[in-house]
């Protein structure tokens, strides 16, 4: 990727509502030029979307856990993030490796939503589960070093 369109992906992943005129003026580009660049970064795949971060207290899901699961037939089909896509509670899912086939982060509104969330997850993914609770966030959804 050429340093110009670095410029411009870690402009907009700081502020993704930052206009064509403010992109080009910090990018040095004519907001043409910009406007351009950004649709063929969408285009190619880069910039795959825009979206609104919200403050999960505010919006009523102040506990956020990290819940690892590990399946009890390890030789059963690798299925689980599609058993589990449907619970919204879960922010992302991840494969790792290591003990656990995964490990989701997930965002609910109580302790008795996380034990509800919990069990909805051992049921339709026949898994064991280990979760750690988080206690404070001390930063997230950082923008990339490009």
């Amino acid at each position: 990727m050429e340093e110009i369109d670095r410029r411009i992906v870690s402009l907009l992943s700081r502020n993704g509502r930052m206009s064509f005129t403010e992109l080009a003026r910090q990018a040095g580009l004519s907001v043409s030029a910009v406007h351009q660049r950004v649709r063929r970064l969408e285009t190619e795949g880069v910039i795959t979307g825009y979206v609104a971060l919200c403050d999960p207290e505010v919006i009523g899901l102040p506990l956020t856990a990290f819940v690892s699961i590990k399946p009890f037939d390890p030789s059963a089909p690798d299925d689980l993030p599609d058993r589990l896509k449907e619970l919204g509670a879960i922010e992302a899912c991840y494969s790792v490796a290591g003990d656990e086939s995964y490990i989701l982060k997930v965002r609910v509104a109580s302790p008795v939503a996380l034990e509800d969330l919990l069990q909805q997850i051992r049921t339709l993914a026949n898994v064991a589960t280990r979760t750690t609770v988080v206690l404070s966030t001390s930063y997230e959804n950082r923008p990339p070093v490009l």
